[in-house]
């Protein structure tokens, strides 16, 4: 899978950054995603996730992530066919700001919360949800599945 990561103001570690890289590509493994499909994640801090949550989802607040995925076709949209490109999944924006805050809140390492954030975005852009309590306990449990076989528990202090 192709991942663009875009950390301008330089969040993140390479290291971090290759970990997220080796999560997603585990994720999208067990999802089942081709291989060629690709995706960009980017880190902000709380003020620029905070307009974006304004400006797109009409909630004048910081979030943790925020997902824009591409696969959706709105009733005004065209589908290109006939041309052999890769799957566009869509965007991933993580607050960076507040990761730090929930690890500390719920007494994980940043690196799991970071994943967390991670795999929670990128589900989202394969039509996942928890809008009701039945799409939320999938979720949940998807998410949980794939952090856990990945090696990347809720215990860990790193």
């Amino acid at each position: 899978m192709d991942i663009d990561f875009i950390d301008e103001q330089n969040l993140l570690s390479e290291e971090q950054l290759g970990l997220l890289e080796q999560l997603l590509n585990y994720a999208a493994e067990m999802e089942e995603i081709k291989e060629d499909a690709e995706l960009s994640v980017s880190f902000v801090n709380n003020a620029d996730i905070q307009e974006i949550n304004r400006d797109y989802r009409g909630k004048d607040q910081p979030t943790d992530v925020i997902s824009f995925a591409m696969q959706e076709q709105g009733g005004e949209e065209l589908q290109i066919s006939g041309v052999d490109l890769p799957d566009h999944l869509g965007d991933i924006i993580i607050s960076v700001e507040r990761a730090e805050q929930q690890a500390e809140e719920y007494q994980h390492s940043f690196q799991r919360e970071l994943g967390f954030l991670t795999v929670h975005g990128f589900l989202h852009l394969l039509g996942y949800d928890h809008q009701t309590v039945e799409e939320e306990k999938e979720m949940f449990e998807r998410q949980e599945h794939i952090l856990e076989e990945f090696d990347l528990k809720r215990d860990q202090n790193g």
